[in-house]
């Protein structure tokens, strides 16, 4: 009788600890995160540059695994692709890039490759500013073209991606009423960039008028009589701000400082990143929102 109630303590003991291993193991489950797809599983993306590669991590997300191939740091217009980058490309299951006229050297890589999906997202007329991302509604339409290629890539993703877009829609129209509202009433409506042609367009969208040193590339000329000329300018019409780019030298927009006693601020053209940028992850709208920032500060805009 004895023995009896020593196997049945033992039983009870054991029917406990049984029950408490599957309540845990059952309550994990339950509470446990979904988990993200395998790189395996991802599917494989190359970016050509930064504008191309923020906005695919944003329509993407965890189903897509994005490889950039100008690192940051890199001026873009002038790049030269390596072998690795062909190869990149050529196994890959989408190239997305901006277009030809903003990395002319997208062509080379394409011409060795007889198979490839590529996705220029980024088309402009010949007579435009080619850098079209740089307005909110731009980049929307960049990143429409990219949901439809990812879509097509990747069928079983359609309402993931369609969710993605949804959102950055979103994001895009609070951006652009930002801008609207605070660009409004400003003591100046002049952006003197001692840079290049890179934000003609966002200028015109909300009613500004830019001037730039160079043409459409970071290579542009930029002589002695247009240093001068763009000094008078900013003397005759009292501009109390010059704006240079946030990669290139500030040797430039120091001098016509001195020369004209004003402030030096950054813009920011999202297609060339810092690596502390890129290791932050900034994302398209952060870069936008140092802009609009960095625009009131220089035209004393009313907000």
């Amino acid at each position: 009788m004895r023995m009896n109630k020593k196997i049945m303590a033992l039983i009870l003991v054991l029917a406990l600890l049984a029950f408490g291993i599957w309540w845990w193991r059952g309550d994990k489950a339950a509470s446990a995160p979904a988990v993200p797809p395998t790189p395996s599983q991802k599917l494989n993306v190359v970016a050509s540059g930064y504008v191309a590669y923020t906005l695919l991590k944003q329509i993407g997300g965890e189903r897509v695994q994005p490889v950039m191939l100008v690192p940051p740091g890199t001026e873009p217009h002038s790049f030269e692709p390596t072998p690795g980058s062909i190869i990149a490309v050529s196994g890959a299951d989408l190239f997305v890039y901006v277009s030809p006229r903003v990395e002319p050297w997208v062509k080379d890589i394409l011409k060795g490759i007889s198979q490839v999906n590529a996705l220029e997202a980024g088309p402009s007329l010949k007579d435009q500013d080619p850098h079209v991302w740089m307005t909110p509604y731009g980049a929307l339409d960049m990143a429409q073209r990219i949901e439809k290629a990812l879509i097509k890539a990747d069928p079983a993703g359609k309402e993931y991606y369609k969710a993605r877009y949804k959102q950055f829609e979103e994001d895009i129209k609070a951006l652009h009423d930002d801008f609207k509202q605070g660009l409004a009433d400003c003591q100046s409506h002049a952006v003197v960039h001692v840079g290049h042609l890179a934000f003609g367009n966002l200028a015109h969208a909300y009613g500004l008028e830019f001037r730039a040193l160079t043409g459409t590339s970071h290579q542009g000329e930029h002589s002695v009589q247009k240093l001068a000329d763009l000094v008078r300018f900013v003397r005759q019409n009292k501009v109390q701000a010059v704006f240079t780019e946030e990669m290139i030298s500030s040797d430039l927009a120091d001098t016509v400082a001195q020369e004209t006693g004003v402030r030096v601020l950054p813009l920011y053209t999202v297609e060339e990143i810092s690596k502390r940028d890129f290791d932050s992850g900034i994302t398209y709208t952060d870069y936008m929102r140092r802009n609009l920032h960095n625009l009131k500060e220089g035209l004393k805009c009313r907000v």
